[in-house]
């Protein structure tokens, strides 16, 4: 059997492994890419395999960089089943269909800016047509029943506990008479969504072909989420301004909505005091996806927390109350940005790369009395992770636009398992796996997570790149290639010039404080202070010149 890992190596998208055994070919996921531009770029690659060779896929979610080039692999031939639970394949019907019409809509708006430099234009990654031909392809399994592919290979989903349908994919192969088990985790849940169930417990493995998200990080469970949620939300709201919020729209969207109809139900007298006055404000969904998303979850109870069920089977509505507003046009969209302030705009997309959110920011970044609240993990490169890291500047639809507003995350609200959760998870096992991969990371969040896997369980972990082949049978495991794409060398130099801008936007920055720091009384502390961070970008440029 062979293992190649073609997607979310050292990056938190792309998702996509490619197994082979002696009889088939199967692949796991078939993510797009997103963040950074040479890692976007992949996207219009050719499959480092022949999509009419694969004879079936197994999806553990919807999330886009789990299943957004599904309709890239049917336009390239690609005929064979995608198996994948109920909830899975309901949100694929709205969520593909959606990237193709962001595919196209993107496309041109780049090919007009292409004619005008007398180049040809450009064919979308796939259309919205192409996402559509791609959902027949879509088998519907249940949770926890192991289903057979052939005599060999054999099949079981269980609850991840991420997003709604999301799914452990537990794979068993047998080869020459001796049977070895794969677990591919997908993104494992935090513990802690009131939406969602826990994920699953997983007794043995062979190969565990785990997320590493938040590899090196903890959640923090001092925090009460809901009370620092709103704690942010009244003291925005008392200062007049709107509390943004760039949110997936599957999965963290229909968490905010719950804890905020928690809230505004809560029988304690003094919080209801305390908060009565501030939840009266108006909450905006301004996303259709996420509206059509919020949908599929009421027609999938049986994926939800037993609670949450209860409540629906009594009647209340766990992702409705009094205030909660869908706002489906784009004219009604820019409305709000016209006319709305003291709300809750709950937008995507959550990294704010692309949608309606990038529009919010833009009316509302520069506010003193708005706050920007993430709840989400944000890719290196994205407009979001540079505002969370502390970005004074940043171009939206090409203007600057100044970082005045508050910027707030809030962790806890991540659907990712943390480190603690990650290593529980490998520790749960009663029969521990022989060899752990790490995917789904940024590189220094798996060099940590691995390193604790190693002390901790005595478990042997590979980091692999793209492309890296991995030959298992019941002996040994050994990396036996290198598969790589023939843009590689493009995407290197892609690499250097994306550090440069990173350097161009840091450089204009620090111009803009020391201007400003100039034109007042500075202490000679602050002064020192300019003084190191120059060096610091010095040291940087000689590096890349190197």
């Amino acid at each position: 059997m062979k293992i190649t890992f073609l997607g979310a190596t050292k990056t938190v998208t792309g998702s996509n492994i490619l197994v082979e055994t002696k009889d088939k070919k199967f692949i796991m996921d078939c993510g797009l890419y997103q963040g950074q531009q040479k890692e976007i770029m992949l996207n219009s690659d050719e499959f480092l395999f022949d999509p009419k060779e694969i004879d079936f896929m197994l999806l553990s979610h919807a999330h886009i960089d789990h299943s957004g080039r599904i309709p890239k692999l049917y336009v390239e031939g690609y005929r064979g089943p995608i198996y994948a639970t109920k909830a899975t394949c309901d949100l694929c019907e709205i969520m593909l269909p959606d990237s193709g019409y962001i595919q196209e809509s993107e496309i041109e708006w780049l090919n007009r800016k292409r004619r005008r430099e007398g180049k040809h234009p450009l064919p979308p990654l796939y259309t919205y047509n192409d996402a559509i031909d791609s959902l027949a392809l879509l088998e519907r399994v249940q949770y926890d029943e192991t289903f057979q592919i052939d005599q060999n290979i054999r099949v079981r989903f269980r609850d991840a506990g991420h997003m709604l349908g999301s799914a452990i994919i537990e794979v068993w192969v047998r080869e020459d008479g001796k049977e070895q088990k794969i677990v591919f985790t997908g993104d494992l849940g935090n513990n802690d969504i009131p939406l969602l169930r826990e994920h699953s417990i997983i007794d043995e493995a062979d190969i565990l072909i785990m997320e590493s998200t938040y590899g090196n990080r903890v959640h923090d469970e001092r925090v009460d989420k809901a009370e620092e949620f709103l704690d942010i939300v009244s003291k925005t709201l008392e200062r007049g301004g709107n509390v943004v919020i760039p949110s997936f729209a599957v999965g963290r969207t229909q968490e905010i909505l719950y804890e905020i109809q928690k809230s505004k139900q809560s029988e304690d007298q003094k919080f209801r005091q305390e908060f009565d006055e501030i939840m009266d404000a108006p909450v905006y969904v301004d996303s259709p996806l996420a509206t059509s998303a919020t949908e599929v979850f009421l027609e999938n109870l049986d994926c939800l927390d037993e609670y949450v069920q209860e409540d629906i089977r009594e009647g209340r509505k766990p992702l409705d109350f009094h205030g909660l507003r869908f706002t489906k046009s784009v004219d009604e969209s820019k409305e709000l940005n016209e006319t709305v302030n003291r709300s809750i705009i709950i937008s995507a997309s959550g990294m704010c790369e692309v949608g309606r959110i990038k529009h919010h920011l833009k009316h509302n970044l520069w506010r003193k009395e708005s706050t920007i609240l993430f709840v989400g993990y944000q890719a290196l490169g994205t407009l979001g992770r540079k505002i969370v890291d502390g970005a004074k500047i940043v171009k939206i639809f090409g203007e600057e636009i100044g970082v005045n507003a508050e910027v707030r995350y809030i962790e806890a609200f991540s659907g990712h398992a943390d480190k603690n959760g990650l290593l529980n998870f490998v520790e749960t096992f009663s029969n521990r796996p022989k060899q752990v991969y790490l995917v789904h990371g940024d590189e220094d969040a798996q060099l940590e997570l691995a390193g604790e896997i190693k002390d901790r369980f005595g478990i042997p972990v590979e980091i692999p790149n793209r492309g890296d082949v991995y030959e298992i049978d019941a002996e040994r495991i050994r990396k036996a290639a290198e598969l790589r794409s023939p843009n590689e060398n493009q995407y290197i130099r892609l690499e250097v010039l994306e550090k440069m801008d990173t350097l161009r936007e840091e450089l204009e920055e620090m111009t803009s404080i020391v201007s400003t720091d100039l034109k007042q009384e500075t202490n000679d502390e602050k002064v020192k202070e300019i003084v190191e961070k120059l060096k610091v970008l010095e040291q940087q440029i000689v590096e890349i010149l190197k």
